[in-house]
């Protein structure tokens, strides 16, 4: 099982939320880097030492290129279920059955799951 993680992770570990850092450690305990992409990291990267906790977690998270395969196939599937957001369709294309994706957008990220036929957890952060 990986994590993968949407804006609202990534946000709750700069923030120094407790929970979100436990579920990093343990991932990286069982040498299950945690997983994301570039997109999101965009929507929540600024710079500057504010992020230094962010910037740290960072070390110990898979951040993924959107490349073209993987944009395509979020565009598909954004057309299937008649959503917008490439980030989103992005992240839960990196999941797998069984994955635990952490996010505060639980109903889109459902509905992009459903559409690509995904059984995976939505757990927020």
């Amino acid at each position: 099982m990986t994590l993968v993680l949407d804006a609202g992770a990534l946000i709750a570990l700069e923030r120094n939320e407790r929970a979100m850092w436990i579920r990093l450690k343990a991932a990286l305990d069982t040498h299950d880097l945690p997983v994301t992409h570039g997109g999101v990291l965009g929507q929540v990267w600024r710079g500057g030492p504010r992020q230094s906790r962010l910037a740290q977690a960072l070390a110990g998270i898979d951040v993924r290129p959107v490349d073209a395969a993987l944009g395509k196939a979020a565009g598909r599937l954004l057309g299937d279920c008649g959503l917008t957001d490439v980030v989103d369709a992005a992240v839960v294309l990196l999941a797998n059955d069984g994955d635990e994706v952490i996010t505060v957008d639980d109903d889109d990220l459902g509905t992009l799951a459903a559409a690509a036929g995904l059984h995976i957890e939505l757990i927020h952060p």
